[in-house]
């Protein structure tokens, strides 16, 4: 790998994640973090998701992919490019969460879920049985349709999903369920969400009150809603992503609950049900 691929090729918000560094304020195509190198009140960082450049306006600097893990690590160009050799080439790809472009998207129509390719690639994840917390969408972008089961977020955006793709359509937000309830339960993305309603009963969990966070950068959202819960509960992945954002919301709240050894020798609670299913039957 060399500077000019790691600064096209890597996405900046999985570099910032990867040092535990999650937005103040954020959108779609750009956020403000706190500045890695010193304490601070006001968050001065800015970071372009769609240039993949972030800037300080605290001393007037300008990072690049290569240049930003150098600050950070305080180390060399040859460093810094092995440190970002762990990540996947993949900016290009990811830009559909920056970029599919909330100002060229058309949904075409929101409906319940009844296509039989969608229903069946449910059945194939085991959340058939949630289908009703679901939406069929159509939409184009640039002028190409597409279809997908659609989840939908605080902000009026959907989480859309289907075999072939995953997107986001409007605006990136969290989604958050109510019923009441002193406790808290946090989720990374829907279908694990959905996979936990699956198993509820079989666990004899009690409902609660629930947040999807459709993306562990929407962890800054926690903050204020965590603190009016006796009880909060985790149910992140089991890699670095999921390390770095259980941490993350602990040092919010220190007494949240870590259930990842539910599914411990799996990659995610859909991991698990789709591995475990006959243990789940009610």
């Amino acid at each position: 790998m060399n500077c000019k691929q790691a600064n096209t090729q890597i996405s900046i918000r999985n570099v910032l994640e990867s040092f535990s560094l999650f937005p103040s304020k954020d959108n779609s195509k750009a956020a403000f973090y706190f500045a890695f190198d010193r304490e601070e009140k006001t968050p001065s960082l800015f970071v372009n998701f769609v240039k993949n450049i972030a800037f300080d306006f605290g001393t007037g600097k300008k990072y690049d992919i290569v240049s930003l893990v150098q600050g950070i690590k305080l180390c060399s160009v040859s460093q810094a490019l092995e440190y970002l050799s762990q990540f996947d080439f993949s900016f290009k790809e990811q830009m559909y969460n920056i970029t599919k472009d909330e100002s060229k998207y058309e949904i075409l129509s929101i409906s319940e879920v009844k296509h039989n390719a969608l229903i069946q690639y449910l059945k194939e994840r085991r959340i058939e049985n949630n289908i009703h917390l679901l939406k069929e969408i159509y939409y184009k972008i640039s002028n190409k349709k597409y279809f997908g089961i659609g989840f939908k977020n605080d902000a009026n955006g959907y989480e859309v999903r289907n075999k072939y793709s995953k997107i986001c359509i409007g605006r990136k937000n969290i989604t958050t369920m109510k019923n009441n309830s002193s406790c808290l339960r946090i989720f990374e993305g829907f279908m694990d969400y959905l996979s936990f309603k699956q198993m509820e009963k079989a666990l004899k969990k009690a409902l609660s009150d629930y947040v999807i966070l459709n993306s562990v950068t929407m962890i800054f959202k926690l903050e204020k809603i965590i603190k009016s819960y006796e009880k909060i509960e985790l149910y992140f992945d089991n890699d670095e992503a999921g390390n770095r954002a259980t941490n993350e919301v602990k040092r919010l709240n220190p007494y949240v609950e870590d259930n990842r050894i539910l599914y411990q020798n799996y990659k995610d609670l859909n991991d698990f049900i789709m591995g475990k299913f006959f243990l789940l039957q009610y």
